[in-house]
């Protein structure tokens, strides 16, 4: 199969085949393994008698230890290799997820979340530099398509969405009349992430574990020196660290607020898998603008919308508002991710890569960290989660305010 990738006749289908497969990365680290957590909020804070502080500490565990996962990347990818770390990472991910159906306390489960949100970053970062080069490798062959790779490995989080959209209430209403019923969620979840880590092997094995070769980027001068490049990032880094801290706030909550205001379980599974479909449509809707722009401006406008889907069902109970706010939340979020990663390949070399999505991950978990709990924090005052999504709304858009100040690294030179 890397044969093939290397070829000048590449033929689209395998390239397209690995894509989606590689895609099962972004499925686990975030379709399941975090996100798949709002639908498990409500039961769990019931049965448990949180605080939507206590609830949204939860998801910032999970963004810690996503921190510490990418902090460590870099060094455990020069160590063992992208592939090994792909899928090492996302079997413990599947191990830490059926680990918080065994524990009650809540200190043994934040330890599970911080624990998955550690392997996640490692299936995550691993499987963006993978896709980044087998766009890269598809450019070398005569293809035009690197944004819409990307976009179809970020998408894969909507099948995990999607997936826990079906699964988990299911699951839920068939261990109502069971103590801690939502044990059973968490078991079935960790099964459907084993799962899709059967695909990311063959992923793995199909791809060239090594540095995609020297490219036009560093041919038209892109700097070589990492500390002055990344440096240069700034403003889509401080635009992107607000991303995370609004969007999670979200990804958390909707749920809870939607149950706030009546909605029923079918309702529920119809608004998550619709948003998961949005993610997965979302690789071939942005792609066309991550290719062509090399500076800050599709972070900007993605952020700007993700604030207009994030004050929509604040503003009225109404089911066809809840569903278009979920629907274009789904269609937006993961390409703000996607554009951060287009951000590098366009700016930086291929040798590059690595270090860059792992500095964009660090600072996105930053925001992920404060968001949850704030939000949470917020939620438990006066006004509710309407004002807690309110305040993820306004960090998103100061996010598209910072990121449409970022500028292609050749045009500040």
């Amino acid at each position: 199969m890397s044969t093939t990738l290397t070829s000048s006749a590449t033929p689209a289908q395998p390239t397209l085949r690995l894509a989606f497969a590689l895609s099962m990365g972004a499925a686990v680290s975030l379709g399941i393994t975090r996100f798949a957590y709002a639908l498990l909020l409500p039961p769990m804070r019931d049965d448990l008698g949180w605080s939507y502080a206590l609830a949204g500490g939860m998801n910032t565990a999970n963004a810690v230890g996503y921190l510490v996962g990418a902090l460590v990347t870099p060094a455990l990818m020069r160590r063992f290799g992208v592939t090994r770390l792909l899928i090492v990472g996302a079997v413990l991910a599947s191990v830490f997820m059926a680990g918080s159906g065994f524990v009650t306390a809540a200190p043994a489960l934040l330890l599970q979340r911080l624990l998955a949100g550690v392997a996640s970053a490692w299936v995550f970062v691993a499987g963006g530099l993978l896709a980044a080069r087998l766009g890269e490798a598809d450019a070398r062959a005569g293809g035009a398509r690197s944004g819409l790779l990307l976009g179809i490995y970020y998408g894969g989080t909507g099948f995990g969405i999607v997936l826990s959209a079906l699964l988990v209430p299911q699951v839920l209403r068939a261990a109502a009349d069971v103590p801690h019923g939502w044990a059973w969620a968490w078991w079935a979840l960790a099964l459907a992430s084993a799962a899709a880590t059967g695909l990311l092997a063959w992923a793995g094995r199909a791809m060239p574990d090594r540095p995609a070769p020297a490219t036009a980027a560093q041919a038209a001068g892109v700097p070589a020196t990492a500390t002055v490049a990344l440096h240069r990032f700034g403003w889509a880094l401080a635009g992107y660290a607000l991303f995370g801290m609004g969007y999670i706030g979200y990804m958390t909550f909707v749920i809870a607020l939607l149950r706030e205001q009546g909605a029923s379980t079918g309702f529920v599974t119809l608004f998550y898998a619709l948003l998961g479909i949005a993610c997965v449509a979302s690789s071939r809707l942005w792609a066309g603008l991550l290719d062509r722009y090399r500076g800050g401006q599709p972070q900007a406008l993605l952020n700007g919308l993700l604030g207009v889907a994030t004050l929509l069902p604040v503003l009225s109970p109404s089911a066809p508002l809840a569903l278009a706010s979920g629907v274009l939340f789904g269609g937006v979020f993961l390409s703000v991710v996607a554009s951060t990663t287009a951000l590098v390949r366009h700016n930086l070399p291929p040798a590059r890569w690595a270090q860059g999505i792992s500095l964009f991950t660090i600072v996105f978990a930053f925001g992920q960290i404060v968001g949850p709990t704030v939000t949470g924090w917020i939620s438990d005052g006066p006004g509710g989660l309407a004002r807690g999504l309110v305040a993820s709304a306004i960090a998103l858009w100061l996010a598209a305010v910072l990121a449409s100040r970022q500028h292609a690294l050749e045009e500040r030179r």
